[in-house]
């Protein structure tokens, strides 16, 4: 039997690249002409590497990843430190590895592994308008007309996904209010002075900006985002300097300093759904942003869609595709509606309160030891 993917990203190719290791057939289905992530850098938590070891390209991705030393959350306004979190061998010993790459070097080493398994059908030019059923087969209706038959689906195709719009239909995605504008900028533009292996984050007041080294050091990914109530979708939309910066005031100095080294800025409004449990329609499934697309905030997205690549092969069972894919549902479900709460919440109360509600959140974080930080990511981490 075939198993069809919709979608080529990160969650699609770890799906892909699990199920062929298990001895399964695989055709994925990208829409794009070629496999590529669009944005720059994203953080990979412990929980995230563990999923990658699994697959077998842990070892390529560390190679290409910025093993940082430190998470640091410092006051937009003032700059002063406010918590951090040592990613130390102490971290290490208990969770593993904590690192920052670009989306390509996650997706590239999975893309590789996938072109070197003869079970992987890769087609790109190739994406899916909508699925029919009939017995034991699933098949795709491409936008082009073509079909493709399987014998089981896998929507992993993105926060508008196709597929889900047919197995759910709950319209769009929910607006969030907020628009982060990132940025890449060449690590030789940037002052000897503010060069550190750390992920800074400044939280100011409806605003934060996040920066951190990726490519191997050779770039610095910078992202800003704005509580600006925004009401309409924008993704990837290049915007001025102007526009930006304009949303972030007042700034303190390094942070200032930071964002004027940008020359080019893309924007988008950032878009998460309420959790379901309406994953499947018998033998199709959804995966990663399809079924809970989740706020930036936890930099849990990328570890969540891997988490589900590896739950999904574990379970999936090719004498049972129903059973197995509603086993595979039931496990993820109530994970990643708690990553999703979560990752609301630390937009709220962690990275865009103001006045009384920033003192607040400074007065708990000072309260914490490293070991209390280290207890309260156990859930996520562990």
């Amino acid at each position: 039997m075939t198993v069809l993917v919709v979608g080529g990203g990160i969650g699609g190719l770890a799906t892909a690249l699990g199920l062929a290791r298990a001895g399964q057939r695989v055709t994925v289905l990208e829409a794009a002409a070629v496999f590529e992530e669009i944005g720059a850098g994203i953080q990979v938590g412990p929980n995230g590497f563990r999923m990658l070891d699994s697959l077998g390209v842990g070892a390529v991705v560390r190679e290409r990843a910025v093993h940082v030393d430190e998470l640091r959350l410092r006051c937009g306004v003032s700059g002063s430190l406010v918590a951090s979190l040592p990613i130390d061998a102490g971290f290490r010993e208990r969770f593993g590895t904590y690192a920052v790459v670009h989306r390509n070097d996650v997706l590239t080493p999975l893309l590789d592994a996938c072109q070197d398994n003869e079970l992987v059908d890769l087609r790109v030019n190739s994406g899916v308008e909508s699925y029919t059923q009939a017995g034991d087969e699933v098949t795709a209706v491409l936008r082009s007309g073509d079909l493709v038959h399987g014998s089981a689906m896998v929507g992993a195709d993105g926060l508008r996904s196709a597929v889900r719009r047919q197995l759910v239909g709950d319209g769009d995605p929910v607006v969030s209010g907020h628009t982060t504008f990132r940025a890449v900028i060449p690590a030789q533009a940037v002052p000897a002075a503010l060069k550190e292996n750390v992920v800074t984050l400044w939280a100011g007041p409806r605003y934060h900006v996040v920066w951190y080294v990726i490519a191997g050091g050779r770039y610095v990914n910078l992202v800003a985002t704005t509580d600006n109530g925004a009401t309409e979708p924008m993704t990837g939309k290049p915007v001025e300097h102007s526009d930006v910066v304009r949303h972030f005031a007042p700034l303190c100095s390094d942070a200032a300093r930071i964002m004027e080294l940008a020359d080019e800025w893309r924007a988008w409004v950032l878009c998460d759904r309420e959790p379901i449990t309406t994953w499947q329609d018998s033998r199709v499934v959804l995966l990663g942003d399809a079924a809970h697309p989740v706020l930036q905030y936890a930099a849990q997205g990328a570890c969540q869609a891997l988490e589900d690549a590896v739950c999904l092969t574990s379970a999936f069972d090719h004498r049972d595709v129903a059973g197995s894919f509603a086993r595979y549902v039931s496990m993820r479900s109530a994970r990643t509606a708690r990553v999703h709460h979560a990752s609301r919440l630390m937009g709220r109360e962690v990275y865009h309160p103001a006045g009384s509600a920033a003192a607040a959140r400074d007065a708990m974080f000072a309260s914490w030891t490293v070991a209390d930080l280290h207890e309260r990511l156990e859930w996520l981490y562990g």
